[in-house]
């Protein structure tokens, strides 16, 4: 729902026209009445209907708006008026200064306004990476990264959580989130293994509850944001890991592993695809035509919009930039809105001239519109298209917290425990490692900025809050990053280790997947100590720990857990049981990558591995 703002402003426009027309009256000055509302304009007709008025009365120029999404930081609210632009997105990290809920609905309702300028009064979709909360906005709950909600093995809580999202999301106006990802990963290298819910099918599509959450009963229903599955479609699977590189495979495996979860996902009625930067075998996804219209759009019955990736057309031809053979090769391949941050304007020209020239049918840009449209309508953006801010107090509201803190806990794996756990309240406690005390590591990539950095970034409760809200307060929980002044007078002692935030390509790890040398020589200190040693894993993905773990009494996978990190203590002292089984096969070895179940390789645990308390 949106706020009613505009509603007055459309009255108060009205009231002048009439105040005009008595005074040209009263002038004798004839005045011609002028018809009613467009058809498209009443919520009364079908969005069939209405998508047809409206689309007889656009322009090829803005048509061509309707299919350009540049970054907010590099269009005006002016431009968007006179380029008649139909969406604006925030990059990873791209905030309004400063960077809080209220001043993002500001922000929102000032591009939707200059929108709303155009003659055709068509209003803009403005879209963000809320993938695992709306994660952009300083404030806002961060759940568990994908890997973890995997590991819970539990729809009706992710569905909780794209809900959650969405009413966070449209307190400060964004509509359009370009999450789930619904990416199956079949190599742990892979920088965004982290974003896949497990390496077999069956989990993300179980975990396509989240586009119910996000969009709702309806679309336009309250607090109701479109969702995007992506990356359309072999993402996960490339030749070594390789972030938008090459899945060399036949047909039948991209069928059986990588299609499926798109499949449930086009069932659940989610309303964009975005297309992947990778390619498969060799040939660029987003100029696939059979695997988008084909496929997608025609096999699968998807009925909403396709949206490239960021700078996506520009990797067609394997050069820097793109040319308007690349427009014309991804608009006739289907993709529907492209992402053309910067050089937004050059595209509209690209493929103005694509289409007069003929290398662009005008039946293929009527296609892409009716499908946005369609969207815009369904959403409720022409009669709500203001942010509603009756929903700002929900970020990083208590119940969004309590629900993050739920799935955190749902979301641990316990690997190994030598009767060390559950830890008691009265235990003494010694508490060490890079990632205990640090809400920007244990909330990892995609979180305030696109890699995630270390640090206060956002507010929330750390590992090591959390641990020591659940031990007795007259029981000192001591804390040395790197295990300095552990002794032999602790009941135990836990170290918090594991990967230093990262995103997309950035984070593919070709070389070991190893623990880096500070981790290991902290856990050494604290064996040292002659206690009891937990190792917790924040990390992405598994890490080679095999030569290690013999020396560590119990090992739990953390995963990336987000802002609640109560939820980690809630398991390690037993308030919550842990649940949480594998969505991933862990290596013996960095060599043994890929590895995945059923392909024959022995794992040091295998997927759907888990143990829990007695």
């Amino acid at each position: 729902m949106r706020s009613s703002s505009v509603k007055a402003m459309w009255s108060g426009l009205l009231a002048l026209g009439v105040l005009a027309a008595l005074v040209l009256a009263a002038l004798g000055v004839p005045v011609r009445a002028e018809p009613g509302p467009a058809p498209y304009l009443d919520p009364q007709l079908s969005v069939e209907d209405r998508v047809d008025d409206l689309l007889d009365r656009m322009s090829l120029d803005e048509k061509l708006g309707q299919m350009t999404q540049p970054e907010r930081r590099y269009i005006t609210p002016e431009e968007i008026t006179r380029y008649r632009i139909g969406s604006v997105l925030s990059s990873g990290g791209s905030a309004p200064a400063p960077n809080t809920p209220e001043r993002w609905a500001d922000m929102y309702d000032g591009f939707q306004r200059a929108a709303l300028a155009q003659p055709l009064r068509i209003p803009l979709m403005y879209g963000v990476d809320a993938v695992h909360g709306h994660n952009t906005v300083v404030g806002a709950t961060i759940f568990p990264h994908n890997i973890g909600l995997g590991a819970s093995r539990d729809p009706a809580l992710v569905r909780e959580i794209g809900a959650a999202t969405a009413r966070e999301m449209a307190g400060t106006g964004v509509d359009w989130n370009f999450a789930p990802c619904v990416c199956v990963a079949r190599d742990d290298r892979w920088g965004r293994t982290y974003e896949s819910f497990g390496e077999v099918p069956e989990l993300p599509s179980m975990m396509t509850t989240i586009i119910e959450g996000l969009q709702g009963d309806e679309l336009g229903g309250p607090a109701s944001v479109l969702a995007t599955a992506k990356h359309y479609v072999g993402d996960g699977g490339t030749a070594g890991g390789d972030d938008r590189g090459d899945t060399r495979i036949p047909e039948r495996e991209l069928r059986a592993i990588h299609l499926p979860p798109f499949r449930a996902a086009v069932k659940r009625g989610v309303g964009s695809v975005m297309i992947s930067y990778s390619s498969w075998n060799g040939l660029k996804m987003h100029q696939n035509r059979y695997l988008i219209t084909d496929v997608l759009k025609r096999e699968l019955g998807f009925t909403g919009f396709v949206v490239s990736d960021y700078n996506g057309i520009d990797e067609i031809d394997g050069e820097s930039g793109f040319t308007r053979d690349e427009v014309a090769a991804a608009i006739n391949a289907g993709i529907d809105m492209v992402m053309v941050p910067t050089e937004w304007r050059r595209f509209i020209e690209y493929l103005r001239d694509g289409v007069k020239d003929g290398d662009v049918p005008v039946s293929r840009i009527d296609d892409a519109n009716r499908r946005i449209l369609a969207k815009k309508f369904e959403l409720g953006l022409f009669e709500h298209p203001m942010a509603d801010r009756t929903y700002l107090g929900t970020v990083g509201g208590a119940a969004h917290r309590e629900l993050a803190r739920r799935a955190v806990g749902e979301s641990q794996v316990l690997l190994k425990n030598d009767g060390v756990l559950p830890l008691d309240d009265d235990d003494k406690i010694f508490v060490a490692g890079g990632g205990a005390d640090d809400i920007g590591v244990q909330s990892g990539g995609w979180t305030i900025t696109w890699q995630g950095e270390p640090g206060p970034i956002t507010p929330g409760t750390t590992i090591l809050e959390g641990i020591r809200a659940a031990a007795d307060s007259s029981t000192a929980v001591a804390y040395g990053r790197d295990g300095t002044g552990v002794d032999g007078s602790y009941d135990a002692a836990i170290a918090v280790v594991g990967e230093e935030p990262y995103a997309e390509y950035h984070g593919d790890r070709t070389g070991d997947l190893g623990l880096d040398a500070d981790d290991l020589k902290a856990i050494e200190r604290l064996r040292a100590a002659d206690v009891p040693v937990v190792v917790v894993l924040v990390s992405g993905r598994p890490m080679d720990v095999a030569a290690e773990l013999p020396g560590w009494d119990a090992l739990v996978a953390a995963w990336l857990p987000g802002t609640e990190g109560a939820g980690v203590a809630d398991v390690l002292f037993g308030a919550t049981a842990p649940t949480g089984r594998l969505p991933v096969t862990w290596m013996r070895d960095g060599g043994q990558q890929p590895i995945n179940r059923g392909d024959g390789k022995e794992p040091l645990f295998p997927f759907g591995y888990g143990l829990t308390y007695d």
